[in-house]
């Protein structure tokens, strides 16, 4: 899923993709508001993040122009203006939600995913009933989540991409290639360590054991393989 991300702030626009590209959304970054318009027309994207204080056109007048060309596109607002009527503002305008700065990497995450699950389906082709099982494990791609019986694990897209893949290709070894250009893409540039730290990560959230997973299972020297 493709996020543009409009904040004039260099580091604050920096940290925001790497954190959401460690989550497995490809990102684009604009500066102001002229360019977060440009790229919005070149790239098409998923989901806008939109900072309202940018230089050229504020926020507001991004998503106005946004909200003209399509209506349906979800919108973040993410600003150090707090007042009420400013919230009020953005969400007149179109907003899906407004997050106030400064924030937390969850509540970044949190809203993106909660967003997503109301208004995205149609665009990523997920369907209400999309649910497939890995062991004791129900996915539910629709959801972002997985649940073991009354437990609820949160799920990224990419997290999503390696359970689809590992599950479509039952019995079989996915190597790690393919993986990467699955998962990650085929113009990123394959690190095994990226690879290895994100499946670490993945099983300590959806494995009884992370120690000895019975969902992904290594097949050393080659990559991954999940056996019903």
């Amino acid at each position: 899923m493709k996020l543009l991300i409009a904040e004039d702030d260099l580091h604050i626009r920096q940290g925001l993709a790497t954190l959401l590209e460690s989550e497995g959304y490809e990102c684009i970054a604009a500066a102001d508001g002229d360019q977060a318009w440009q790229l919005y027309l070149q790239h098409q994207p998923d989901l806008v993040l939109l900072d309202i204080m940018m230089p050229k056109q504020d926020g507001y007048a991004v998503c106005r122009r946004i909200r003209q060309h399509n209506e349906v596109l979800p919108v973040i607002f993410i600003s150090a203006k707090s007042e009420e009527i400013d919230q009020v503002l953005g969400l007149e305008l179109g907003a899906d939600d407004y997050i106030k700065k400064p924030f937390g990497r969850r509540e970044v995450i949190a809203r993106i995913r909660a967003v997503t699950r109301r208004s995205l389906r149609p665009l990523m082709n997920i369907a209400e009933d999309d649910s497939f099982v890995m062991g004791d494990l129900q996915i539910r791609p629709s959801e972002f989540r997985a649940l073991r019986g009354d437990q609820v694990i949160e799920l990224s897209l990419r997290d999503l991409k390696i359970l689809r893949l590992l599950f479509e290709l039952k019995g079989k070894v996915v190597d790690r290639d393919a993986l990467f250009n699955h998962c990650w893409g085929r113009d990123y540039f394959a690190n095994s360590r990226t690879l290895d730290q994100h499946i670490s990560k993945l099983r300590k959230a959806i494995e009884l054991n992370a120690r000895a997973p019975r969902i992904i299972t290594t097949v050393h020297g080659i990559g991954y393989r999940f056996d019903d």
